[in-house]
């Protein structure tokens, strides 16, 4: 038995007609919209910005009651609660001379900022804790503080 070749055109005329189907319209063109710069950027606070937050929050002699209520983690606010013989934010039970905010450092990937922060007391004494900002808080605030001792 031989089989013969009839090829591609025979083959298209044994199909039955296919129905034709109108043409979608064209697409129309995306619109560009401008959009106003986030507050802060997409990766979250900057060292800068880190920086100078910690230095007004924390001042010469401690944070103010608005920046307790609205500056703080709850987490922390709520460590304030169960601990009564300090202050969370200052390991001390006292408010110092003078405080001083170190250089911050930013680690993108954990999505945190930390300084050191120093205290200097009447006696001359200083003591030191390590204050916490999470990159994306809105607005900026101490997420969270860990004494030296």
């Amino acid at each position: 038995m031989m089989l013969k070749s009839y090829g591609l055109a025979a083959l298209l005329l044994a199909l039955p007609a296919l129905p034709v189907m109108p043409s979608a319209p064209a697409p129309v063109p995306a619109v560009a919209v401008p959009v106003a710069a986030p507050a802060v950027t997409p990766e979250g606070h900057t060292a800068d910005q880190i920086g100078r937050f910690l230095t007004r929050f924390y001042g010469a002699h401690g944070p103010s009651d608005h920046d307790r209520r609205h500056h703080v983690s709850e987490v922390l606010q709520d460590r304030q609660l169960t601990t009564t013989e300090s202050d969370v934010l200052l390991c001390a039970r006292n408010k110092p001379q003078d405080i001083g905010v170190g250089p911050v450092t930013v680690a993108q990937a954990a999505g945190v900022g930390w300084a050191t922060v120093t205290t200097h007391w009447d006696s001359g004494k200083t003591d030191t804790f390590t204050a916490y900002v999470r990159l994306d808080s809105r607005p900026i605030r101490i997420d969270d503080v860990i004494c030296a001792g």
